[in-house]
């Protein structure tokens, strides 16, 4: 069962939640204000649904709810640490001065080490690309897909996502999971006590598996398979690998709050297109054009865009979790 809620009362009841669980405001907006956002933008599994698990994790010190990023500018390279904090604050902290840097040197690279869950890896990009820059995010996460021929995790489900801005349109955004679905679809399965599809897990064995508790004791299949797995491979040398954080075998989970922090890393990369000096966004514009021409062709991004407009004002939230965040928020 869910409730139709106005946007602003989810907004407010999550951003008290975490207050009442410790988080200075400026950290709590950020990591309320994604979550909503996610929820306006049809995705629930990166939404409101995460809060419970991160208060939780608060509560034991897995996750230090007192955490204030840190920044440090060096060339073009911006460097953040989270410091064992949920990872909104730090993207929010490492993002403006990491566009500022790529427009004054055409080029950026935002580091984040000992981290926490990325969240929607599209609203980043997506921040940068309404600024004027191509972005490229990556971000490593704890084990739940094994190398291709093995049956052991070891690669998280590592999301990229890409945005592109676009003349006198909303910018191209491209946001996907290398698992053929992601996690957190798992989970909510879970906890709907459904079953899911074939073709998207497998159990500890290695074996094809429609249950979700199997299957998160199992492994995530890798989109394209091979190649799904050696790009999971790609992502988890340029997070972890650069910033010396845990890899994804390494790292603890996010949806218990057991074990130290996960203590996991994230990458992006800005690009000022203006100073490749060709008229980027007048050429690449011929091509969204070809593309649109053909019959049932749509622009990655544009359903997203559609389910926020939609969910503007109002989103659904499960009475459930409704009452969980009220009782977390004291209210």
């Amino acid at each position: 069962m869910t409730d139709l809620i106005p946007v602003q009362q989810a907004y407010a009841l999550a951003l008290q939640a975490l207050l009442s669980a410790g988080m200075p405001h400026n950290t709590a907006h950020s990591c309320a204000q994604a979550l909503v956002m996610a929820e306006q933008d049809g995705l629930p599994s990166h939404g409101l649904s995460r809060l419970p698990f991160y208060l939780a994790q608060m509560s034991t010190g897995k996750v230090d709810a007192r955490a204030e990023p840190e920044v440090v500018i060096d060339g073009a390279m911006v460097r953040v640490d989270a410091r064992h904090g949920l990872a909104f604050a730090a993207i929010d902290a490492g993002l403006d001065p990491a566009m500022t840097v790529a427009r004054n040197l055409g080029i950026a690279a935002l580091a984040i080490r000992r981290s926490h869950h990325f969240g929607v890896a599209g609203q980043p990009v997506e921040r940068a690309a309404r600024q004027g820059l191509l972005a490229l995010a990556l971000s490593n996460a704890p084990a739940a897909m094994a190398p291709w021929g093995g049956c052991a995790p070891l690669f998280g489900t590592n999301p990229i996502a890409f945005a592109s801005p676009r003349l006198n349109a909303e910018p191209i955004v491209i946001d996907l999971s290398l698992s053929r679905v992601a996690r957190g679809k798992v989970m909510l399965a879970k906890k709907a006590g459904t079953a899911i599809p074939s073709g998207w897990a497998l159990d500890r064995e290695g074996v094809a598996t429609t249950d979700p508790d199997a299957a998160l004791a199992g492994s995530m299949l890798p989109m394209g398979d091979a190649k799904g797995a050696a790009l999971a491979l790609m992502v988890e040398l340029l997070t972890a690998g650069l910033t010396g954080s845990h890899f994804g075998f390494q790292a603890s989970s996010f949806f218990d709050a057991k074990g130290d922090a996960p203590a996991v890393a994230h990458l992006l990369l800005l690009i000022d297109p203006e100073r490749f000096g060709s008229s980027y966004l007048l050429h690449v514009e011929r091509l969204f054009m070809a593309m649109l021409e053909q019959p049932g062709v749509r622009l990655p991004g544009q359903r997203r865009f559609a389910e926020r407009q939609a969910r503007n004002e109002f989103i659904h939230i499960p009475q459930a979790l409704i009452e969980e965040l009220q009782q977390a928020a004291g209210v």
